[in-house]
């Protein structure tokens, strides 16, 4: 029979299949990059005069724009919100619009156009990584900005249309309803308990050990209990840290080779599957429009953490309809299989 869980960190319901169980072998996807994708792209090294000029590059010297980069960091050729201006929050009779303010850039992973994720060597991804942990902290000195999300698209069922590995950073002047949704949650918990309901949920995950993936001194993956999707993974810091700029290099070097670990043990039990990974962290305490006293517990409640979710199965009318998901792999099923691996 299936059941009914609830994530009480999202506070929604998602229905595990329990009786229909999917296995690794048995999901059918498209090739996540094509055949015919070859260098050079717009990303490549010797593309530079092709892309909007570099915000940041981590180079060994040599001018900006120009090959010799490990990581560059450019705005998005097309953008999804734009920089300049200021949102003008308005009505229109019972609706409410503001103008479409917001920051869009691309963080580029590597020069090497064919790398798959975890092909990425730790100190290449870790440099990535600390490229896009300045670059939050940077946005977040807007006061435009609510929220910055950092994502990682790898592959067509993901959404990828460029497949040299990059990642994006979107600041947007809005909380959107899936962050506010944690961070009233978070904070019911806290003022509740006075206990983070991230930390809560790590310790329970900890005990129980069924869903665990893949655990190490700093970072703990697992499969959440109310997965909404097949091999769905979430990573936590063991430390409570409530916001990613306040990693050092040190410890963002362990998160990505943890973060590579948990990549390469789904490429060994999926094949080479399309995922999307996405960071979320504090939202932006600098912001213009903040109420008096909304964030006042931040500090405490919130843990900033990351997803990875494999694209394996498409939505149906009844998930779209009701907003309950239907996993197929019981998490304790998929965790199981990517301790293995």
């Amino acid at each position: 029979m299936s059941e009914l869980r609830h994530d009480p960190i999202a506070r929604r319901w998602v229905v595990v299949a329990l009786e229909r169980a999917t296995r690794p072998g048995e999901f059918s996807f498209p090739r996540p990059v094509p055949e015919d994708d070859e260098p050079p792209c717009p990303f490549c090294p010797g593309q530079e005069a092709g892309t909007p000029p570099e915000i940041v590059a981590v180079r060994d010297g040599g001018e900006r724009d120009t090959p010799g980069w490990r990581v560059r960091v450019i705005p998005n050729k097309r953008p999804v919100l734009a920089i300049e201006g200021t949102p003008d929050r308005s009505g229109v009779g019972l609706y409410d619009r503001m103008r479409g303010i917001g920051a869009h850039e691309l963080v580029i992973e590597t020069p090497d156009h064919g790398l798959a994720p975890h092909e990425l060597p730790v100190l290449q991804f870790a440099a990535a990584l600390t490229v896009s942990r300045g670059r939050i902290a940077d946005l977040k000195g807007d006061e435009r900005f609510k929220h910055i999300l950092l994502t990682r698209n790898y592959g067509v069922g993901a959404g990828a249309r460029i497949h040299h590995p990059h990642q994006q950073i979107v600041a947007i002047p809005v909380t959107p309803l899936r962050m506010a949704a944690q961070l009233n949650a978070a904070h019911q918990h806290y003022m509740l308990k006075e206990r983070c309901l991230y930390c809560d949920v790590l310790a329970q995950e900890l005990a129980d050990g069924s869903r665990l993936v893949h655990v190490c001194d700093d970072f703990v993956s697992f499969c959440p209990y109310a997965s909404r999707f097949p091999y769905e993974i979430a990573l936590y810091p063991r430390r409570h840290m409530h916001e990613f700029s306040t990693l050092d290099d040190a410890l963002t070097e362990r998160l990505a080779a943890h973060m590579l670990e948990v990549f390469r043990r789904l490429r060994a039990v999926l094949g080479d599957v399309s995922f999307n990974w996405l960071l979320f962290d504090a939202p932006n305490t600098n912001s213009s429009r903040r109420r008096p006293g909304w964030w006042a517990t931040l500090a405490w409640d919130f843990h900033w953490h990351i997803e990875v979710l494999p694209r394996l199965t498409p939505h149906s009318g009844f998930e779209w309809g009701t907003g309950l998901h239907i996993n197929p792999s019981p998490p304790e099923d998929a965790a199981a299989f990517l301790r293995d691996a």
